[in-house]
């Protein structure tokens, strides 16, 4: 195979919305470039796959799927591009086992990600490219920050991602322009930490004002993920609720509900703000939704450490919970923290919290049946004419569940609907457009 030819580019992209964010910048770079993608990486010329390496899991993931590429590759002379999160963290020992891969790319490297590219698989031309859509051509994300200063005990990221780094404001404007150009009707706002945004550049926080600017462009819903907790004030709720496109939708990764073990995650939020803040999220909102994360089996946990988060959980009534057992990561402070958590204790721990959670989950969804939900079509089954689409509560990372209705009519995916909300199934909504 002549790398001097315009190749098709396969991208398996793992991890996060904000790994996706990398890859979408990769494909905008190979498009101006003159290349094409295709979604069979058996077909491509060139494989890119962008890692994580957030927790084991996602490390063993990435491996497995680094190694997959690699059996492709033998089949076609393909060459294989692994970047992201793994070789920022591991690439020294990566370059030794996997001979296979042609080049690593360290997310410290991506300043000069388009030339790296441009080196490894040789273009002719370049075309002109404003932006790459990695998602569905109505949903967008707009990474307003990169990096984090928090510092939080079990996390890896800071040493990833390195210290907090806000975009410029009008660099952020400017993109979301063309994202609204290209037809996006929702946008997503992501970071490490949403809620801190601007105040490295410009002293102070912009999140709100940012938020008042693309509430003026024409997308149709504005959503904020991964907000930090110890920085959303009454103040802020309800300045934020005078914006009609931006959705009551809390995604706020709290990770524990013992204040001890709070402390020992380095966390600045303890039990009693967080249940401050939920409540105060929905005395300003009708109808909030609130999504977290938590960790089981953090080194040192004890039963009463379980217990108060059991009470935490059981209080709040979160509406989407997300619970991860505790991954042992070198590097971080929490790595030589005692004593640990025996895995079979955290994975009981782990099946108690999320069985509380999905009692809870179709307890908070029961409050919409019989109610009429907007819902953006994602998908469609043609012949039985079932729809699969996602309502307000319910974010593009696939997290949250769907909602499935019927329709009489032909509808065309990307556009918004009133559906009649008939029954719930798990974490799904099912019901019929009105």
């Amino acid at each position: 195979m002549r790398y001097n030819e315009f190749m098709k580019i396969g991208i398996v992209s793992l991890g996060c919305s904000k790994n996706l964010i990398d890859s979408q910048t990769a494909m905008k770079f190979l498009t101006r470039q003159g290349h094409a993608f295709t979604a069979n990486v058996r077909e491509a010329d060139v494989i890119i796959v962008n890692t994580c390496a957030f927790i084991n899991d996602a490390k063993q993931e990435s491996i497995n799927t680094i190694l997959e590429m690699a059996d492709y590759k033998e089949s076609r002379c393909q060459k294989l591009i692994v970047m992201g999160c793994l070789p920022q963290r591991y690439r020294k020992d990566l370059e030794n086992a996997l001979p296979e891969v042609d080049r690593f790319i360290s997310i410290d490297e991506y300043d000069h990600l388009e030339d790296i590219l441009k080196e490894e698989i040789e273009p002719e031309a370049e075309k002109d490219c404003d932006i790459v859509l990695a998602t569905k051509p109505w949903t967008g994300y707009l990474r307003i920050a990169d990096g984090c200063n928090n510092k939080c005990a079990f996390c890896a990221i800071p040493n990833i991602r390195g210290q907090y780094k806000s975009v410029p404001f009008e660099k952020l404007l400017q993109e979301a322009a063309k994202l609204n150009e290209i037809g996006v009707k929702e946008i997503n706002l992501i970071a490490q930490d949403t809620s801190r945004y601007g105040f490295d550049l410009y002293s102070r926080n912009r999140l709100l004002d940012l938020l008042k600017e693309l509430n003026a462009m024409d997308f149709h819903w504005i959503r904020i993920l991964y907000l930090y907790p110890d920085l959303i004030t009454e103040d802020f709720l309800k300045e934020m609720r005078k914006l009609e496109k931006v959705l009551p939708y809390f995604d706020m990764p709290v990770q524990h509900g013992s204040d001890r073990l709070l402390k020992a995650m380095r966390r600045i939020t303890d039990s009693s703000k967080i249940r401050t803040l939920t409540s105060s999220i929905r005395r300003v909102y009708d109808d909030p939704t609130l999504r977290t994360t938590i960790i089981v089996g953090f080194p040192s946990e004890t039963r009463d450490d379980f217990k108060q988060l059991v009470e935490m959980v059981s209080e709040v009534k979160w509406d989407h919970l997300g619970a991860f057992k505790y991954s042992l990561e070198e590097n971080t402070e929490a790595y030589d923290i005692r004593p640990r958590v025996a895995g079979k204790t955290a994975r009981n721990r782990l099946d108690k919290i999320m069985s509380l959670q999905q009692e809870i989950s179709v307890e908070r969804k029961q409050r919409y049946v019989g109610q009429i939900m907007e819902v953006l079509v994602e998908g469609r089954d043609a012949i039985k004419k079932m729809y699969i689409g996602r309502n307000r509560t319910q974010a593009p990372d696939d997290i949250d569940g769907h909602t499935v209705f019927t329709s009489e009519r032909d509808i065309e995916p990307g556009i918004f609907v009133q559906v009649r909300i008939t029954e719930i199934r798990g974490y799904d909504f099912y019901g019929v457009e009105i």
